[in-house]
């Protein structure tokens, strides 16, 4: 009872979550960062906890939202639009807010060149090419037909200027062109592009050539391309910036104004890439970002340019007006130091692995309940990264998120007589 009393007094002065260890799992109420206001299976080698936990008052000097908070106001239903397929993506949960048809593999013309760029971005990334190397343009980059940078066959181009012919003028010539930089040849980079596209999780794609040009089999979903797109946000930011916001440029004595239109239309609107073909339709994904919030649009197989516009600014707008992102725990933070039996320590820092953001309805952050459940009995040793909870994200009595708490350190297995002494210790 002394040492409880004292482990109660130690995490009130940190202002740390009170943890009250006994012979069952520990459930404590948690509130969300102070800007706002953040769960785990058992881990293998833990004693699993008891089916009748037992709760654990919140010691915080500002309590945790009531639970029953008051009702959300309704959000109105999403705007229907005329595309054959769409889908508005919160880039920072992966969750779809809208979507229509989401998985049918539909051609997506020059949407294509986004895994083209995402695959020489990784290339470039990894210092296997560099922005400056010179790539001699082969007659097969040349002759393509569609929309052109206008590179010349025999001639060198950097691949800092053909990323720029292949994002802001769309050019099929230099989405061949790096392909076969890269790959060594178009075939080898195609076969890469599926690869990756596997990798991500987009069953719903296949690709036949790095360009979009019309081909038996190629497709992509609008799914698997707001998937594709967010990936390239989050892992090529600096190169994402750099081009798909640039708008225009010009090679050859040719200025090109890029065809994304958006981003003429809309200053929080960042970037995107267009399609069209007669069997695609017009096609585009954008993205932008609000209070940081991103979102992505996806639309595919619209009739017009003004239509694919259009419906992609109604699904960000209708996104950003009626959605929020609430951060809950950061990565690596602190959430409990739970005891631990049989290791060469007595107790383990336990927290997320990864930042926590949850998307609710506007001005519903103060209702959002978030809870903890650590394993009672956590024997050693532990890896780093290894479950020993689970942190609940509520929002009223609905779930909205669940992750593992996992120890933050690993802690080896302890001495003889520690093992002996804690091997009795778990009998009571």
């Amino acid at each position: 009872m002394m040492h409880r009393q004292k482990l109660n007094r130690q995490a009130q002065r940190r202002g740390a979550l009170v943890l009250i260890i006994t012979t069952s799992a520990i459930i404590a109420p948690m509130g969300l960062p102070a800007a706002w206001a953040a769960p785990a299976s058992a881990p293998a080698g833990a004693a699993q906890p008891t089916t009748n936990p037992v709760p654990v008052p919140n010691p915080v000097p500002n309590p945790a939202p009531t639970v029953n908070p008051k009702a959300a106001m309704p959000v109105p239903g999403a705007p229907v639009l005329s595309a054959r397929s769409y889908v508005l993506l919160d880039a920072n949960t992966g969750q779809i807010i809208v979507q229509k048809n989401a998985d049918q593999p539909v051609p997506p013309a020059s949407i294509t060149k986004l895994m083209t760029s995402y695959l020489v971005f990784s290339a470039l990334k990894s210092g296997d090419i560099h922005m400056n190397d010179m790539v001699t343009i082969s007659k097969n980059a040349w002759q393509m037909q569609g929309s052109k940078m206008f590179i010349e066959v025999g001639k060198q181009v950097s691949v800092e200027n053909l990323l720029r012919g292949m994002i802001v003028q769309s050019g099929n010539d230099a989405a061949t062109a790096l392909a076969e930089y890269v790959g060594g040849n178009q075939e080898s980079f195609v076969a890469q592009m599926n690869a990756t596209a596997k990798k991500l999780g987009m069953i719903n794609t296949h690709y036949e050539d790095p360009t979009g040009w019309p081909a038996d089999g190629h497709v992509m979903s609008a799914r698997d391309i707001s998937l594709l797109f967010n990936d390239l946000v989050r892992k090529f930011p600096d190169y994402y910036h750099e081009f798909f916001r640039q708008k225009e440029f010009t090679w050859n004595g040719i200025k090109q104004i890029n065809r994304e239109k958006l981003l003429f239309r809309d200053n929080w609107i960042d970037g995107g890439k267009t399609g069209h073909t007669e069997e695609a339709g017009f096609c585009l994904a954008t993205s932008g970002q609000q209070n940081g919030m991103r979102l992505i649009a996806v639309v595919l197989g619209t009739d017009s340019d003004d239509a694919r516009n259009n419906e992609a600014e109604a699904l960000m707008n209708y996104g950003f007006r009626f959605f929020e992102n609430v951060p809950v725990r950061k990565a690596d933070e602190v959430l409990a130091t739970p005891a631990l039996f049989k290791g060469a320590e007595s107790s383990v820092p336990a927290g997320l692995a990864q930042d926590l953001v949850v998307l609710v309805p506007k001005d519903q952050a103060k209702n959002v309940i978030v809870s903890m459940t650590i394993n009672p009995k956590l024997i050693a040793p532990l890896a780093q990264n290894q479950a020993v909870g689970k942190l609940t994200v509520k929002l009223g009595d609905k779930v909205i998120a669940e992750r593992d708490v996992v120890a933050l350190k690993a802690v080896p297995e302890g001495g003889f007589f520690k093992k002996m002494i804690d091997s009795v210790r778990l009998w009571f």
